[in-house]
């Protein structure tokens, strides 16, 4: 699913640009709004658009969990509200706002294709849950009885006398990243056995205790999807080029992903 958040000046309204967004957006598929409801605190508004018409819910869960929850089902999120929030950015006007995806001086002047195209080259928010979804619609579905995955997150801390790692902040080749990415599904995907994988890791910064990797196999017995999980996350580590910074509490410094 891939999100894109909404920043007006103080006094504008941000209203004209998500309709017009979200019209466009609806053309390629299902759209919901997230507003923040108090800029004091993380609840929100979850506005879904679809085909059934539009369903509004008051929400007391944060904006990362909406969004894992969101994911399974739809192809887009616009957000307005969450400058605080580390998500691909829409500045109108002179909205405070550093390295805005798109930048457009008023609503008059947007232009949704070009948004779109702009944020197809972002990376999408996935979970657990989106990619099991998913893969639960693949083509061979029906001749699946397994779905296995891994979860890789941010470790804190290696034992009880090591310093705490606050975050870990993840870079990568994107066209070498995502070109091998592709090829490792590609390959696991042929064994037989198994119908779909996915593989999938996070970007920018992760804090302590947040998921970074995920790794999905459909198959039809689980000796070949607990198999092809193993294979999919060492593979990952040893052919995808990934950086990451370590954050710890008096340090920070760099180191490739597969030392890990």
């Amino acid at each position: 699913m891939y999100v894109l958040d909404v920043a007006t000046p103080a006094d504008g309204d941000p209203t004209p640009v998500v309709e017009r967004l979200t019209d466009r957006f609806a053309e390629t598929g299902a759209v919901a709004v997230v507003r923040r409801a108090d800029v004091d605190a993380p609840t929100h508004t979850t506005v879904r658009l679809g085909p059934s018409g539009r369903r509004v819910a008051d929400e007391s869960a944060s904006l990362s969990a909406t969004l894992d929850d969101l994911a399974r089902s739809h192809e887009y999120a616009v957000t307005v509200g969450f400058a605080d929030a580390a998500l691909p950015r829409l500045a109108v006007g002179d909205a405070d706002v550093d390295d805005p995806l798109v930048r457009v001086d008023s609503p008059a002047t947007l232009d949704p294709d070009a948004v779109l195209d702009a944020l197809h080259g972002t990376d999408p928010h996935e979970s657990l849950g989106s990619l099991v979804a998913a893969s639960k619609r693949a083509a061979g579905a029906e001749f699946a009885g397994a779905i296995a995955t891994f979860t890789g997150r941010v470790r804190a801390r290696e034992d009880a006398d090591d310093e705490r790692t606050e975050a870990l902040r993840f870079e990568k080749y994107d066209e070498v990243a995502d070109e091998r990415l592709a090829t490792i599904e590609a390959e696991l995907g042929a064994r037989d056995g198994v119908q779909d994988v996915r593989l999938h890791h996070r970007t920018g910064r992760i804090e302590a205790g947040e998921d970074i990797v995920f790794v999905v196999v459909l198959a039809g017995h689980r000796g070949a999807a607990f198999r092809t999980v193993s294979d999919g996350i060492d593979r990952l580590k040893d052919e995808v080029p990934l950086f990451k910074k370590e954050v710890t509490v008096s340090d920070s410094f760099w180191r490739h992903e597969r030392d890990v």
